[in-house]
């Protein structure tokens, strides 16, 4: 095997009961349809011929020094609590060092059949590996927390959904797959020997500046507040913000149903399951400060009196909806050309949202046109927009380079739904090349590139989707 994967595995030196032990589901004819020759070499992955890296990353090749597993955790979802969920259609094949240093987590995604798996399939179809690739990649290159993608491999089999559909694992690529979720589980079981394992490799993982259990929760408060915050900025819906999909690293993941929004409303829903909007756009501010009470509850265990737990991890979730709002502001300041810290930023910022609410403006396009001097013509109440104009440019002649700010803060290309549901659409026939036009042009999202401008268009009447969907 010309693959080589510098494993250096730690989560599999966790006591048995955080996981179980399997090798992936033999696929029929793996075939490799994208490989991250970057992210590889970030890795120290030295890579094989296209064959061996189809196997390997399928599940029908076990690498020398993996240890593959399946994790177990709890979690609430849309609000109810399931004491036992897991890694359904994923396995863990082990960890790497990378080259800055930093552990990562290499895992397959639908690669079959778990314990955990609940009466699935354990598998996934083309489109949601394509569809996670795609946006998790470009996440990335938007500067924001992220897992990230290694590979995507066809299966040749097939997937039974509301269709016979083309089977395909991905290949994920995190800090870690720890969530709230995990602390739940042991703490649900009141299995405290567990839960202090499990606080241990977690902050020796990601916090190790932390010196307690107290002063972990701060810290994942402030990378969650973060990550919320440029969620936010850029106008990301994740969709499904279970406890089961909020990493304790601060990282995004899971893009099951996630999307971008086209003409801002802060209401806006795009996951199917979302029947209520409780992951509304809007929302995600105020379910992360939920979430992060979910995650103080399950370690009050780990703390030596209970009453001062409570007190003291009450006081910092009542803290967060202010360290949000601060996030928030720093990270939409730039987008406007700000720095510094004048109170009114943030009333600019809103003012200009209630304005491209009213006009159904572009989200992305509104904010990228500020910086080339055009947004007025994205709005339809002009007079009010000049009032606002006014007062911002007050505002900017106090700032130097506002503009060179503002174009690296407002990207000019998304994964735009209609964009994305093409692509799908297409490689499932056969046609790769929308997905590699997508990716090449989303890795630099920032540059405007001669020749895509069509791809900052928003969507008309017939191409708009309403809702997407996860792989489920």
């Amino acid at each position: 095997m010309t693959l080589h994967i510098p494993f250096d595995n730690s989560y599999a030196n966790l006591p048995p009961r955080f996981y179980t032990r399997q090798v992936a589901q033999s696929v029929s004819a793996p075939r490799l349809l994208v490989f991250n020759d970057r992210l590889a070499a970030d890795l120290g992955i030295r890579t094989g011929d296209p064959e061996e890296l189809a196997a390997v990353f399928s599940g029908n090749a076990v690498p020398e020094g993996a240890a593959p597993l399946a994790q177990v955790y709890a979690g609430h979802q849309f609000g109810g609590f399931s004491p036992q969920l897991g890694d359904g259609r994923a396995l863990l094949l082990g960890e790497v060092v990378d080259v800055h240093g930093r552990r990562r987590d290499i895992q397959l995604k639908g690669s079959g059949q778990t314990p955990y798996s609940r009466m699935g399939d354990g598998r996934a179809w083309l489109g949601p590996v394509l569809r996670e690739y795609l946006l998790s990649e470009a996440m990335n290159a938007l500067g924001v927390p992220t897992t990230r993608a290694l590979a995507a491999v066809l299966t040749g089999d097939r997937v039974y959904r509301e269709a016979v559909l083309p089977g395909a694992v991905l290949t994920r690529v995190a800090a870690s797959h720890i969530r709230v979720g995990t602390f739940q589980y042991f703490a649900a079981r009141r299995d405290l020997e567990g839960l202090q394992a499990l606080y241990e490799h977690t902050r020796a993982r990601h916090y190790p500046a932390a010196q307690s259990p107290a002063q972990m929760l701060e810290a994942v408060i402030d990378a969650q507040a973060r990550l919320v915050a440029r969620w936010l900025s850029i106008g990301f819906i994740h969709g499904v913000m279970n406890t089961d999909n909020t990493s304790l690293s601060g990282e995004t993941i899971d893009y099951g149903p996630a999307a971008y929004m086209d003409s801002y409303h802060p209401t806006t829903v795009y996951s199917s399951i979302d029947a209520h909007g409780r992951y509304a756009y809007d929302n995600q501010a105020h379910v992360i400060v939920w979430n992060m009470a979910q995650l103080a509850t399950a370690m009050v265990p780990l703390m030596p009196d209970t009453d001062a737990a409570i007190a003291e991890f009450t006081a910092a979730i009542n803290a967060m909806p202010a360290r949000i709002a601060a996030e928030r502001l720093a990270a939409f300041r730039p987008k406007l050309g700000l720095t510094g810290d004048d109170p009114e930023d943030a009333v600019l910022v809103d003012d200009l949202l209630a304005l491209m609410q009213a006009g159904q403006a572009d989200f992305t396009n509104t904010f990228r046109a500020l910086a080339r001097g055009n947004a007025r013509d994205q709005v339809t109440d002009r007079a009010a927009y000049d009032a606002w104009h006014r007062r911002w440019q007050a505002r900017l002649q106090a700032e130097d380079g506002a503009e060179a700010r503002m174009m690296a803060a407002n990207p000019a290309y998304i994964p735009r739904n209609h964009r994305v549901e093409a692509m799908i659409q297409a490689a499932v026939a056969g046609d790769m090349a929308p997905f590699e036009r997508l990716l090449r042009v989303l890795s630099d999202p920032y540059t405007d590139q001669p020749g895509e401008e069509e791809l900052t268009r928003p969507p008309l009447v017939h191409e708009v989707v309403a809702q997407t969907f996860c792989g489920t």
